[in-house]
């Protein structure tokens, strides 16, 4: 049975409308005012979903970020989980991330096995996901962490069947992500490759610090982009997105 996030993706997919998450790390957030404002910010931008996690998180503070999206807002809050410990039963949904581009067991099942009973026992709509790390970053927090070697960015066709097998063992979303803090982003060409491969909806994240690079992700075949620090330094970036994105949906949306 198709639950509602997953089959709203599906759905958006089939038409060929595109949308927008705006990724929340509990690591950054300062205080309750400054994620006040940028809940507000994305509400007035009519952002689709927020994500909330990261490889590396040390404050305690998750459920309490959910708490103040909630109380503002009913846009889907996203766990976008590290590790089990990472698990918060008051968000609408979790990415259930199985690390397809690394060989570490934990992180292809090891943690899905600790994290299955309370997931279980819980209300949160499970999403199994493909999680491929696409780059030559060896440095950024996901590959440190997940201790696995990205997929190398010109290696277009082991990335495409790496997705394609994913599908085959039933993930339901393929996930893309140069990794918080990557200097560079997924080309279009990667993007365009894997897209072509599959029929599950795609997710692109990392590096999508600038318009042209989220309107070109979206161009090469990615369903959602995944925005996290582009917009803490720079917010005007979530209003461009989303007034692009407006653009490209509207017309879709009427048919």
């Amino acid at each position: 049975m198709e639950l509602p996030i997953l089959k709203e993706l599906i759905r958006k997919k089939q038409k060929g409308i595109k949308s927008f998450a705006v990724l929340i790390d509990p690591d950054k957030t300062e205080n309750d005012v400054s994620l006040t404002r940028l809940v507000r910010l994305c509400m007035e931008n009519r952002i689709d979903y927020f994500l909330v996690g990261g490889s590396f998180i040390t404050q305690n503070n998750t459920s309490e970020i959910i708490s103040v999206i909630n109380k503002q807002c009913d846009i889907p809050v996203i766990l976008f989980p590290g590790s089990n410990l990472h698990i918060d039963l008051t968000a609408d949904a979790i990415l259930l991330l199985s690390l397809i581009s690394g060989r570490n067991a934990d992180f292809l099942i090891g943690q899905h096995v600790l994290a299955a009973p309370i997931l279980k026992n819980s209300n949160l709509e499970i999403i199994p996901t493909g999680y491929m790390l696409i780059g030559e970053d060896n440095a950024t927090t996901a590959s440190y962490m997940s201790n696995t070697t990205p997929i190398p960015s010109d290696k277009y066709t082991v990335a495409g069947c790496t997705a394609l097998a994913s599908e085959m063992l039933g993930m339901k979303v393929i996930y893309m992500d140069a990794g918080s803090g990557a200097k560079r982003s997924i080309s279009a060409k990667m993007i365009s490759h894997v897209a072509k491969n599959i029929n599950l909806p795609m997710i692109i994240g990392g590096g999508l610090n600038t318009l042209a690079k989220a309107s070109e992700a979206l161009l090469a075949g990615a369903d959602t982009i995944v925005v996290g620090n582009g917009i803490e330094n720079d917010t005007q970036l979530l209003i461009e997105i989303s007034d692009y994105l407006r653009g490209v949906n509207e017309p879709l949306k009427i048919h």
